[in-house]
């Protein structure tokens, strides 16, 4: 690997599905962006993040010492393996994409080292790719990069001799973007909100995140009349679309407004919220609930919610229990019995406001020593210099 030098800068390339930077877009991208800034702060570090190209957006655009390279959509991964035949990187990060990873360790040769960091299952399953296309391309990086113990094991289930090549690299937040609810000033502001909304002494359940089947959120509407029997003034809030950037009715979607018909005005609907302001909404919860299904991977909500002072339940899936400590820093819930252990674990945090501070307090100080941006910056940084020994 060559040293990372403003003429051999290091190049995180990025799916190519939403523009860069953009409040409208994954967390794939947001990772991209958090940590991009983080190593040109701490370690100055000449950093190229590609993207796609948009008509409001210029081709190149230098944010904060990060210069971003957008690329048009037709054609994007060719686009950006001809741009850096002519830049020449210290290293290559891809973000989540294993065909462009292996398409661009392939062409460019041994001299650069590529890293595919991995998010999620979703694009390591059909109809992303087949099982023998995909060994290929994990077979071909020279790092595979995690955010959780969980997806590291799932991915020696596929090939056990890419073990020794795989590392865990955990997510992290912005705890100052984060505040904690429980301070006076938020805890004010709290109840101007809760006033607007109509809700005020309301005890109020959060969900934030995509409205898919993988993110459980049947599991929590279907929770919800067994909590309103014994806690009447509950609230649930459900925050967020089918899709980033957009609030289409899917068939999944309508399920969900269906179950919730019945429940009156206990639900509310609100929808897609770009990143930068979804603090204000964890603001106002008594308790985050993430109950996803068994290949959540990480749950970038989880550290969010506990930036926020706010105890989370969570089904036991995943790499969520490596986030949570359970009746430490939130509650987790068996897959096995969500439909049975979901309801009561929301009343027990619902009904007893000091354990349910204690869990919050407790997982805000966890995220402030092992899930800042700062930390998973500072990992990356180590790799990137074990690799410089090679």
């Amino acid at each position: 690997m060559l040293n990372p030098t403003p003429d051999h800068p290091v190049a995180i390339v990025t799916p190519g599905t939403f523009p860069i930077p953009s409040g409208r877009s994954s967390s794939v991208e947001l990772v991209a962006i958090k940590v991009g800034e983080r190593l040109r702060l701490t370690h100055n570090m000449p950093l190229h993040v590609f993207g796609v190209k948009t008509r409001k957006l210029p081709s190149r655009q230098m944010i904060d010492g990060v210069l971003y390279v957008r690329c048009p959509r037709q054609a994007y991964i060719r686009q950006i393996y001809a741009r850096m035949k002519r830049l020449k990187p210290a290293l290559i990060q891809v973000e989540n994409r294993p065909r462009y990873a292996h398409y661009l360790k392939r062409r460019l040769g041994r001299q650069y080292p590529v890293i595919l960091s991995l998010h999620s299952l979703t694009f390591l399953t059909r109809p992303h790719i087949s099982s023998r296309r995909l060994l290929q391309c994990l077979r071909s990086v020279d790092i595979i990069l995690v955010n959780s113990r969980y997806l590291k094991e799932e991915i020696i289930k596929l090939d056990s001799g890419l073990r020794d090549k795989i590392a865990v690299n955990h997510l992290g937040v912005d705890p100052e973007l984060f505040p904690s609810r429980w301070s006076e000033e938020h805890q004010l502001t709290r109840e101007e909100q809760l006033k607007a909304l109509g809700w005020s002494g309301s005890k109020v359940i959060l969900f934030v995140g995509r409205l898919i089947p993988i993110k459980g959120v049947h599991h929590l509407l279907k929770a919800m009349p067994q909590v309103l029997e014994q806690q009447p003034d509950a609230k649930l809030l459900i925050v967020g679309g089918a899709f980033y950037g957009s609030n289409r009715i899917t068939p999944y979607v309508a399920q969900l407004q269906r179950l919730a018909r019945p429940l009156g005005d206990a639900v509310r609907f609100i929808p897609y919220v770009p990143h930068e302001r979804v603090a204000e909404w964890f603001r106002l919860a008594d308790t985050v609930v993430v109950p996803s299904s068994e290949r959540e991977a990480f749950g970038l909500v989880n550290v969010e919610a506990m930036a926020s002072g706010v105890p989370v339940v969570a089904s036991q899936a995943g790499g969520m229990s490596e986030v949570i400590e359970h009746n430490q820093t939130g509650l987790l819930v068996p897959l096995t019995a969500i439909e049975q252990e979901l309801p009561n674990s929301i009343l027990t945090l619902l009904q007893n406001k000091e354990y349910a501070q204690l869990l919050g307090e407790q997982g805000r100080q966890r995220v402030l020593e092992r899930f800042t941006w700062h930390h998973t910056a500072e990992r990356l940084a180590e790799l990137y210099h074990s690799l410089q020994k090679q």
